[in-house]
């Protein structure tokens, strides 16, 4: 998905051992260990005059992850892919040396009637040594993801690894993304589970950290390994996400991520002269901002 208008710099504040703000990047924290950039889609309700049309846009440097809480997205690419993406299941596009793709609202959707469309879009900026290898598409359904309880805490390991667990997602380095739902207050232990930085995206509810209560709609990034206690209020969702951080900074251009500024020149200009890796059946195009 494009990144055009969806960052809105806001406030972030410090609460101890733990930074808070809205999406990433955001002003004190650019990225959490090799995950660059959140999008939250909606929830939001789609149709009939108002569907999901996300136009021919590219990509480089970076791996794409699409995890839908409601709602259906088909993916269409320049390597071939057609892939309809359901709530649970993941999709994950690996950009490399150049990608372009459209997501929309499936045509069978467009029926007139109603439906909510809720999920993330995610960016996992790759390896220097693998930001120009050739794209990839990957998708895993729900069921061949690990999922466990502890109490009557739900888990499923999104990607990557973490708690002992492997996701199937063929990620390209070590990081995680795990979703936990809860029905009753909960504290959550990452100690010895998780490695490299930690966020915590809430999805609903509430967390307590640090003994401040944050609500639904931020991410907080801890800034230590050992972290003040962290209890999940009933009833409520978060992702977990992050992983070891890169030696070199990472360079974000529209929806080109790199290591190297000059790759990311040389690909604006191919992009703006349309010698960029383009769809076959498909003449959409957004321009460069």
């Amino acid at each position: 998905m494009s990144n055009i208008g969806l960052i809105i710099e806001e406030r972030s504040r410090d609460i101890g051992d733990f930074l808070v703000g809205r999406l990433i990047p955001f002003r004190k924290k650019r990225m959490i260990g090799p995950f660059i950039f959140i999008d939250h889609m909606g929830p939001t309700t789609l149709g009939p005059k108002n569907y999901m049309d996300v136009d021919q846009h590219p990509h480089i440097g970076l791996s794409t992850l699409t995890y839908m809480l409601e709602g259906e997205i088909m993916h269409e690419d320049s390597i071939g892919t057609k892939q309809r993406i359901q709530p649970g299941s993941v999709n994950w596009m690996v950009a490399g040396k150049g990608v372009s793709h459209t997501e929309r609202t499936p045509q069978d959707l467009r029926n007139g009637k109603q439906f909510v469309a809720h999920g993330y879009q995610i960016w996992v900026a790759l390896p220097k040594e693998f930001e120009d290898i050739e794209p990839e598409f990957h998708h895993i359904p729900e069921t061949e993801l690990p999922k466990w309880k502890d109490g009557t805490t739900e888990f499923t390991l999104v990607a990557g690894e973490g708690y002992g667990q492997k996701s199937s997602v063929p990620v390209h380095s070590p990081l995680f993304m795990i979703e936990i739902k809860n029905s009753e207050e909960y504290q959550l232990n990452t100690k010895d589970h998780l490695k490299g930085e930690i966020g915590i995206c809430i999805v609903d509810g509430s967390i307590e950290a640090c003994g401040e209560t944050v609500e639904k709609g931020n991410i907080l990034v801890s800034k230590v390994e050992d972290t003040c206690n962290t209890v999940l209020k009933a009833n409520s969702h978060i992702l977990l996400f992050g992983g070891e951080p890169f030696a070199e900074e990472r360079y974000i251009h529209w929806n080109f991520v790199s290591a190297d500024r000059d790759r990311i020149e040389k690909v604006k200009e191919a992009w703006k002269a349309k010698t960029f890796p383009m769809m076959e059946n498909d003449a959409t195009y957004v321009p460069l901002p």
